[in-house]
């Protein structure tokens, strides 16, 4: 759908794909508001083309990141840090365990780096009286070069994109655009890369390369590599679930809310679950999937939207919880297991 017209969608199962190229005019921007409701109201997932973030940076961030990761141990060593805050993990953290579900640790290897990890040492203790992942400094690799200036020029980019895709879940929502603004004029955004390596080893019983989870704040964006699956969303019908996979497109991201966004929206917008598969026994190939995740300001507040509440919402205990004590919560919660 890479051609520019005035339609928003192609609504074709659970996950739509829809084409923002005709988001600088008006009606165009009214077509997209409304596939994105539509989408979030059923699945909370999308896979979005026509985005404009260059295919030379996709690239270019993908064969760096992959390069990072077939160094030699000892030197991805080298930026490694606590868990949770940027750099280096070899524990990818246990997903199912930010939904209290007990399984083995996640297979996966981790880089992390947060929009905040760039601010001097005073500014960063100033956001949460808390540990908070946002308060660290970044750690940057030295090698492969040019690592530091692919990662900062695509934080950039998923940025730009997702404070455009706020201001369309504004408008979906009924709200003015400029809306959630205020909630994210000090945002605590992360960018993370998932190297899933080489399974050699059978895994455990319960084991996947990332287990089901739901995403913690307002909105990811997610480039899968090309022709290398292993997402699945899960679709409730009824009485009935079951996982349905999410195609890797080339050229486009898969954007879903976070449970953020389905508590601000009193549960009209859900936050789906989610996981990564291993691969077919036998085959040993790696994958690598890069997400952001826009996250609020730390202070910014957990209840719903006054405007568009829903009275009857049986939501969680949130009471006087800010967006960084929540997503906080969950990434003690997600390190529980830290070896």
């Amino acid at each position: 759908m890479g051609h520019h017209r005035e339609s928003a969608a192609v609504v074709d199962g659970f996950v739509p794909v829809i084409d923002l190229s005709a988001r600088r005019s008006a009606h165009g921007r009214g077509l997209i508001a409304e596939a994105i409701g539509a989408a979030c109201e059923s699945s909370g997932f999308f896979t979005i083309v026509g985005h404009g973030v260059p295919q030379e940076l996709i690239d270019r961030m993908h064969t760096t990141t992959n390069a990072f990761f077939e160094l030699p141990d000892g030197s991805m060593d080298l930026v490694a840090n606590r868990p949770g805050v940027a750099g280096f993990r070899r524990f990818g953290g246990t997903s199912a365990l930010s939904l209290d579900q007990r399984t083995p640790p996640d297979l996966c290897e981790v880089f992390t780096c947060h929009v905040t990890g760039e601010l001097p040492e005073d500014e960063r203790a100033r956001l949460g009286d808390y540990w908070a992942p946002w308060q660290a400094a970044n750690i940057w690799p030295e090698a492969p070069a040019g690592f530091r200036d692919t990662w900062q020029a695509y934080l950039s980019a998923m940025t730009e994109l997702a404070s455009d895709i706020m201001r369309l879940f504004a408008s979906a929502l009924g709200l003015a655009e400029d809306f959630w603004d205020d909630r994210f004029d000090r945002h605590t955004s992360a960018l993370i890369a998932n190297y899933y390596y080489p399974q050699l080893a059978a895994p455990m019983p319960g084991q996947l390369r990332r287990g089901a989870h739901t995403d913690w704040g307002s909105l990811t964006i997610l480039h899968q590599e090309d022709g290398r699956g292993g997402l699945q969303v899960l679709r409730n019908s009824g009485e009935t679930s079951e996982w349905r996979d999410v195609p890797a497109i080339p050229g486009s991201f898969v954007v879903n809310i976070g449970d953020l966004m389905a508590l601000w929206t009193s549960g009209r917008w859900v936050s789906t679950m989610h996981r990564v598969l291993n691969p077919e026994r036998g085959n040993h190939s790696s994958r690598l999937s890069i997400p952001f995740f826009h996250q609020p300001n730390h202070d910014a507040p957990v209840e719903p939207i006054a405007a568009i509440a829903i009275p009857e919402y049986e939501r969680p205990p949130t009471d006087g919880m800010t967006s960084g004590q929540w997503i906080a919560a969950k990434m003690v919660k997600t390190f529980a297991n830290e070896p």
